[in-house]
């Protein structure tokens, strides 16, 4: 079969075309936007990838086209596969039928971590020999790739993301996935394009939980008062609930009963009070942090769903490597080092800067930040992005397609926050102030015109 997929380069869509080749089927795609690493996975597959929607594409004539969420009405190219009525269908609904079906489901959903976790939950599975297949948000560096089938009874874990599904189906994407281990890793508001509030996001929450069987397992953050919201509304799944080991029940939101399972701040795990072992991330690794920790807790518990001890998931983590575009290290120059990460909410933010303080003490950091995302665009968190800032040295904006004030929002942390409507002129001014020591923390969830290796290359040509 032919598939043609709409939106190719998002990482979702991304990986359904890589598994859909995988499973042989010829696949082409389109985007507006090719950027790595996206585009050089799938150009190591042999995907051929068209630059725009031009309604020409209509004549390659496949079976079907599969539209990705970004695909609006107005698009060129869906207009004219509406109007020829050819067969089309959604990359969720497409991946469940054709993919998952028959297969245990392992879903990892949440604001945040979701593809930390699922990679350290697919890595799990991998060292305890069950060949899982896995599709995840980003690319595992134990992997190298972010979707694979794996073997065709194994498990398949999957990043579960509460992003609507298409134009034409406004539900949730991972209410597609019918999962028989679900993890609800934390939840709070995002997506303010499509959703009004914290309260509408709960209710897709609620929907995804509602399609886990009695037999099937919930593994919930017992310290997120609106996941306690959520399973308030009904669960008929067990429960299983994690947090850190300093967490108070009565902390939560409800009263929830104690969580089972608890990790404390030297990586030493506990399930029922009993002591399961000791995280011990590789040297040099980039699972810093209180949230790499609970995203850990949380894959070894959803893992032993599937028959892997905890004790086995982990030592499986002691090899876990990471994921591309978190934390990432992207070279040094000059004594200068440069880290790209996906980090686009306040709270990832913080969490990320919090995590690298934790690793460089007292060395400066300068935060570069791109608000790119709808809901950083619509200004609907604007108010929180200083403090999650607030442990960076320096901070850098980039406010190109902003339709806000971000030198407003940052006015609280006064002279060391600085806007820049002019990429090349963000770069002069980072360049120059960066000496050796220095940390510089570029966060964007899009390709931010390449500044990393822009910067990169003025620090080692300021060197020679």
């Amino acid at each position: 079969m032919h598939l043609h997929v709409l939106g190719i380069c998002g990482t979702f869509m991304g990986g359904l075309a890589a598994l859909a080749r995988e499973a042989g089927h010829r696949v082409t795609g389109c985007d507006a936007n090719v950027y790595p690493p996206m585009s050089d996975q799938l150009k190591a597959l042999g995907i051929e990838l068209i630059e725009g929607y031009d309604a020409d594409q209509l004549k390659l004539a496949p079976d079907l086209f599969v539209v990705g969420n970004a695909i609006t009405r107005g698009n060129a190219l869906m207009e004219a596969i509406l109007d020829a009525g050819a067969r089309y269908t959604s990359g969720p609904q497409w991946l469940a039928e054709q993919i998952l079906a028959g297969r245990h489901v392992l879903a990892v959903a949440g604001t945040h971590g979701k593809t930390g976790t699922t990679s350290m939950l697919a890595w799990i599975l991998e060292e305890a020999r069950l060949e899982p297949g896995f599709l995840v948000g980003g690319v595992p560096l134990n992997f190298g790739v972010s979707a694979r089938l794996g073997a065709a009874p194994a498990p398949f874990v999957i990043e579960a993301d509460e992003y609507d599904t298409a134009f034409f189906d406004k539900r949730s994407k991972f209410v597609h996935y019918r999962p028989r281990t679900a993890i609800l890793n934390n939840l709070e508001f995002d997506h303010a394009d499509i959703f009004a509030d914290l309260s509408a996001i709960e209710t897709q929450f609620h929907h995804f939980v509602r399609s886990v069987p009695r037999s099937g397992r919930l593994v919930v953050n017992a310290e997120e008062p609106a996941l306690a919201r959520v399973l308030a509304r009904g669960s008929w799944s067990e429960v299983e609930r994690f947090a850190g080991a300093e967490f108070a029940a009565s902390d939560a939101a409800g009263a929830a009963p104690p969580p089972c399972w608890r990790i404390d701040d030297d990586g030493a795990v506990s399930c029922g009070g009993t002591a399961q072992g000791i995280v011990r991330w590789p040297p040099g690794g980039p699972q810093l942090g209180r949230h790499n920790r609970l995203n850990a807790l949380a894959a070894v518990a959803a893992a032993r769903h599937v028959g892997v001890p905890a004790s086995a998931g982990i030592a499986a983590l002691s090899r876990f490597e990471g994921i591309k575009r978190r934390l990432e290290l992207r070279g040094t120059a000059n004594g200068v080092t440069v880290y790209d990460d996906f980090a686009h909410h306040p709270t990832a933010i913080a969490t990320t800067v919090d995590g690298l303080r934790h690793a460089v003490g007292r060395e400066r950091i300068l935060a570069v930040l791109e608000p790119r995302s709808n809901t950083m665009k619509l200004g609907a968190v604007k108010d929180a992005l200083a403090g999650s800032l607030a442990r960076a040295d320096l901070i850098y904006c980039y406010a190109g397609k902003v339709g806000w004030d971000p030198a407003a929002a940052l006015a609280p942390l006064g002279a060391k926050a600085a806007v820049f409507g002019d990429l090349d002129a963000l770069v002069a001014a980072i360049v120059a102030e960066a000496r050796a020591g220095d940390h510089v923390l570029v966060m964007s969830n899009g390709g931010f015109g390449g500044i990393h290796d822009k910067i990169l290359q003025r620090l080692a040509a300021r060197g020679a």
